[in-house]
């Protein structure tokens, strides 16, 4: 299935979730102590110019998790807002794993 990201009368700009998800990885990963899950819960709302995302992240033991969480929410927006060109309604982050 593929996320529509531009339909006008010159056609249509269509992205699959796949590569949605290898973006919202890489923005992820951009975060040090900060990884996508690999069983992730991953939730991506994309509609009228407008997205909202929902994750699940594993974050290193001894960061200060709501700085980590903050600095995930800041690097998926940029990603959306960047590479898609929507606005960001919110990106919910849920620090459910711990690693060393």
């Amino acid at each position: 299935m593929s996320k529509v990201l531009v339909s006008d009368d010159a056609g249509s700009v269509r992205v699959s979730e796949a590569a949605l998800v290898q973006l919202v990885d890489g923005a992820v990963a951009a975060v040090e102590g900060a990884r996508l899950r690999k069983r992730r819960r991953l939730s991506l709302e994309l509609a009228d110019g407008r997205a909202r995302a929902a994750i699940e992240i594993s974050a290193a033991y001894g960061n200060v998790l709501h700085e980590t969480a903050r600095a995930v929410q800041e690097q998926v927006a940029g990603v959306f807002t960047c590479v898609c060109g929507f606005e960001v309604d919110a990106v919910d982050v849920a620090v459910v794993e711990l690693t060393r």
